[in-house]
């Protein structure tokens, strides 16, 4: 089953990656796939607004698939 670390960690590398926090000369959304990847899903949508991603991934499990989404960035609203 997809867990919440799976799709916590695609966004907070993708996050990460967009603010600079994490130097990489990868881009942020390709960081959040293989971290996706490692945990056994796919990364199905990543979008990058200024320092806040949100991720969609989905993996699947005995036919079934789970989709699970996920926002890292500074708070909403503020």
């Amino acid at each position: 089953m997809l867990s919440a670390w799976c799709r916590s960690a695609a966004a907070l590398a993708a996050a990460d990656a967009a603010s600079g926090a994490v130097m990489t000369g990868e881009d942020p959304c390709a960081l959040a796939a293989r971290v996706a990847a490692a945990s056994g899903a796919r990364l199905s949508a990543c979008q990058i607004d200024a320092l806040t991603a949100t991720v969609e991934v989905r993996a699947g499990y005995a036919g079934l698939v789970a989709l699970s989404r996920a926002r890292a960035g500074p708070p909403a609203g503020g």
